[in-house]
């Protein structure tokens, strides 16, 4: 019952276009699992759903079949209030993730005031052998420990990620380009020592570049680090 008043809800915010454009930028999940609701449009039915009994109940139904399904599940765990909770719903979740943007959309509210103990899930969500949860645990990473947390032990935890994935790669890359911005200092290094492969190392130098949190001269410097 839950899963048909789900699908109908998300049916009646079906838009074609937006479906059509973003599944193109999903390779790695098939066009017809996606219905095409807007991210603004999802999340107002989230919050709407999240206080109703059956939010508990769709949870914890694994897998799902559609990809705006998934994203539901990932603002219910958003909105987890009690952080083992959260936790441990995100653990479950976590190995049916199969595209970057559920990915990168969940960033769950409680963590901020947890920092303490977060690194060691970050940790072994970044050793896991499910592409999608390291992504989450070096953007989780990226998120919330390169401004006041920051310390040196946390770029050295990411370069030592060792992927061909390529969503994983370009994680990487995002990472050292955002700590670039923030850490330049401590992170600069990393490419001045040729710590990363060649295509993250030139992907990192790539979105930096584009940053307008990096300075002219820092921009000129990167591009001299540049590797065949």
């Amino acid at each position: 019952m839950t899963e048909k008043y789900i699908r109908e809800r998300l049916f009646e915010l079906q838009d074609f276009g937006y479906r059509d454009f973003h599944s193109r930028l999903m390779p790695t999940i098939p066009k017809e699992t996606v219905i095409g609701v807007r991210t603004p449009d999802l999340r107002r039915f989230a919050k709407e759903f999240s206080k109703t009994p059956c939010a508990a109940e769709f949870i914890k139904t694994l897998p799902h079949k559609y990809y705006e399904e998934n994203n539901l599940h990932a603002f219910l765990i958003e909105g987890i209030k009690d952080y083992d909770e959260c936790i441990k719903q995100l653990n479950i979740f976590l190995p049916y993730v199969d595209n970057w943007a559920t990915c990168d959309m969940m960033r769950p509210k409680i963590f901020k005031n947890h920092l303490a103990e977060l690194f060691s899930e970050i940790e072994k969500w970044m050793n896991s052998e499910h592409v999608y949860t390291v992504r989450f645990g070096i953007e989780m990473l990226m998120c919330f420990y390169l401004d006041d947390l920051f310390s040196p032990e946390y770029p050295e935890a990411v370069a030592k990620v060792r992927s061909d994935e390529y969503y994983i790669k370009m994680m990487v890359a995002w990472y050292f380009a955002t700590a670039l911005a923030k850490q330049y200092d401590a992170v600069i290094p990393y490419l001045e020592n040729n710590r990363l492969d060649a295509e993250t190392h030139n992907k990192t130098i790539r979105k930096a570049v584009e940053s307008y949190r990096i300075t002219d001269e820092q921009k000129a410097y990167l591009r001299t680090l540049k590797r065949n």
